[in-house]
């Protein structure tokens, strides 16, 4: 056979391959339909870009009255490369539809979708964010779990005792913008390296310069500003595109 004639054949194939799309398990069909949706649990998590998120995306959907309506039809959209695992599906029997959802590749917020329909077919919507970090974010995260959350985060974990309850001082989580959008990465860095006492607060904020290095620090106020609710100094809120 000519070498030729087996390229054509190879790159024939491959065409056929890559557009051969799997119709995979069908779809429930929708029984029933509600008149507002509304997000349970899962929104406001962080991950790094291309992972998944810890827990799935939980939406309801509910009926005038404010009742759960199981059968009803729900859809979630995105940015582009984020995957939902499933994207669609009915809602089961307390009304609730989850989605095990990984982020794209770009860091930054993700405004994410779950849509239903009524009964006349008007499509319905909540939106809900999320947040994927870069590089030098997730660094940041890693330094906050193992030197701040101890502190900034009321809750224990199975690897950590909070501290929190314990303080004179409110240490905020860093997910509440107000008190830290106030800083500077300056004073922020400054709060970080030489402690509460530098910038006239609580002596309970040790200093951590002589620990982390100046790259750790930088790392942190990172992240800090990526987690920020609302946003750190921004013109409106930037989400990554379609």
């Amino acid at each position: 056979m000519k070498p030729w004639i087996t390229c054509v054949i190879v790159a024939t194939a491959l065409v056929i391959s890559c557009t051969h799309k799997s119709k995979g398990p069908a779809q429930p069909t929708a029984t029933a339909h509600g008149t507002a949706i509304v997000e349970s649990s899962g929104g406001k998590q962080v991950a790094g870009v291309g992972s998944p998120l810890d827990q799935p995306v939980v939406v309801q959907v509910n009926d005038k009255d404010n009742n759960p309506v199981p059968g009803a039809p729900v859809r979630f959209s995105g940015p582009a490369e984020t995957v939902f695992t499933p994207a669609e599906g009915v809602t089961d029997s307390s009304g609730q539809f989850s989605t095990n959802i990984y982020l794209g590749g770009s860091s930054g917020r993700y405004r994410l979708t779950a849509s239903t329909w009524d009964s006349s077919g008007k499509r319905i919507d909540v939106q809900l964010e999320e947040v994927a970090l870069g590089y030098q974010q997730m660094l940041g995260h890693e330094l906050n779990e193992e030197y701040c959350a101890r502190c900034h985060d009321s809750e224990s974990t199975a690897l950590r005792v909070s501290n929190h309850d314990n303080l004179g001082a409110n240490a905020r989580p860093f997910t509440e913008g107000d008190p830290f959008n106030k800083l500077s990465d300056a004073d922020l860095t400054d709060l970080i390296a030489h402690g509460g006492v530098a910038l006239g607060r609580s002596a309970e904020m040790p200093p951590w310069g002589y620990t982390l290095t100046n790259s750790d620090i930088a790392a942190l106020v990172s992240y800090i500003r990526a987690v920020s609710d609302p946003p750190y100094r921004t013109k409106g809120v930037v989400y990554v595109q379609k």
